[in-house]
């Protein structure tokens, strides 16, 4: 089998990270669920003493190998038609000296999420036209070439500077599986078939060679699928760069999960993965190397009620601020007194001086409207903390 070789590539043995717990979200039972802060490579190997060969489903949005830098948007009610006037911030980059230099970061990442997988689980790996052929190479080398399930086309459409070449207007998702026993869920993710289809079908006995389809049942989709990139879906939009349409990660979890099955994103972005396991009733393991990335996650993660761990790779920091604000509180509301330019707060009622129960919180709606200024308590507060996060993404605390 061909091999992709190249002057720097070796498998180093990372070492493992230092994971310490920063807060439970809606702390009234203990956490299946992880969000966490950190290079995803000395995290994944802080996983795998529990988690080695239990991952139903790995989905992985790594950096394209661009060379180019992503703000995130943080604005609101701002006028799409105009970016020059968009409040931005620190995003991500995606620099690399060369393709030596992304594979090295690439290829051991691989290896842990195929150690990490169960063994029926399905790897979905997203790239586009910069990478996608050697990373295909490198799966061929860590699964197999017959562990190869497909590779799906995602097409959008959208304005292009590009004038000498037909626009690019697609992503690459390379699936593979563990084994040749895996899960797939075909009922799950049929869809209608085509109206024209149906009708070819009413009017003709002859039609598809005499092999008719259950019409009513719907189909499985092919390999090629198109869903408007996010910019166009603006009930979706956090203002993360490159965030993925909550549909087409839907389609991945409820082809290769089962409900209650173990799931991970290990660049987790915006977090549109994480949020649509917890619609669909998966545990979600969820890990991204940047604060934005994480702090974006984890106010989508607050649509659906349910409990996760808050955790930090010591080698990773969150940026913090002074107190700009005052607290006053009456039986069980707190309320917010003094600047108000914060993105997100939440209250500990009952602080321990060591892990935040995160039991009320508030955030700043996604495309317009003003961030609540009291929220509620589930107790009568003892010992109160609350934790806010600016605008800019500075952490604060005060109690």
């Amino acid at each position: 089998m061909p091999t992709l070789t190249w002057p720097t590539k070796s498998l180093p043995d990372p070492a493992s990270a230092m994971l310490a717990d920063e807060a439970i979200v809606y702390p009234e039972s203990t956490p299946e669920n992880r969000l966490i802060l950190g290079d995803n490579l000395p995290v994944m190997a802080a996983l795998l003493p529990v988690y080695e060969g239990r991952l139903d489903l790995i989905y992985a949005d790594p950096p394209f190998f661009t060379n180019k830098h992503y703000p995130a948007r943080i604005g609101r009610g701002e006028d799409s038609r105009h970016p020059a006037d968009w409040d931005l911030a620190e995003g991500y980059a995606d620099h690399w000296p060369g393709m030596d230099s992304y594979l090295d970061f690439l290829y051991p990442r691989l290896v842990l999420m195929h150690r990490l997988l169960a063994p029926r689980g399905t790897l979905y790996l997203h790239l586009d036209w910069h990478a996608d052929a050697p990373a295909r190479l490198l799966l061929d080398e860590l699964f197999g070439p017959a562990r190869f399930l497909n590779e799906i086309i995602w097409a959008y459409h959208g304005p292009s500077p590009i004038r000498s070449a037909f626009n690019r207007k697609h992503d690459t998702i390379l699936v593979c599986t563990k084994s040749d026993d895996y899960i797939f869920n075909a009922d799950a993710i049929r869809e209608p078939y085509n109206p024209s289809t149906v009708k070819t079908f009413a009017s003709s006995k002859k039609a598809g060679f005499g092999k008719v389809p259950d019409l009513a049942r719907g189909k499985i989709p092919e390999d090629w699928w198109y869903f408007p990139v996010v910019a166009r879906l603006h009930n979706e939009r956090t203002g993360y760069p490159t965030q993925k349409p909550e549909a087409m990660l839907e389609r991945i979890l409820l082809a290769s999960s089962s409900p209650g099955g173990l799931v991970a994103d290990f660049f987790c972005g915006s977090g549109t993965f994480p949020l649509v396991a917890t619609r669909h009733g998966r545990r979600f393991l969820a890990c991204d190397a940047t604060w934005r990335a994480v702090h974006t996650t984890r106010l989508r993660l607050l649509e659906q009620p349910l409990p996760f761990l808050f955790q930090r790779d010591l080698n990773s920091s969150i940026p913090s601020s002074p107190s700009s604000f005052l607290l006053s509180t009456s039986h069980r509301t707190v309320t917010l007194n003094g600047s108000t330019a914060l993105d997100y707060w939440e209250a500990d009622p009952a602080w321990d001086g060591k892990l935040f129960r995160s039991a009320a919180q508030a955030r700043r709606p996604n495309r317009s409207g003003e961030l609540p200024l009291e929220i509620k308590l589930p107790m009568e507060p003892e010992h109160l903390r609350v934790r806010a996060v600016t605008v800019s993404g500075k952490q604060i605390e005060i109690g």
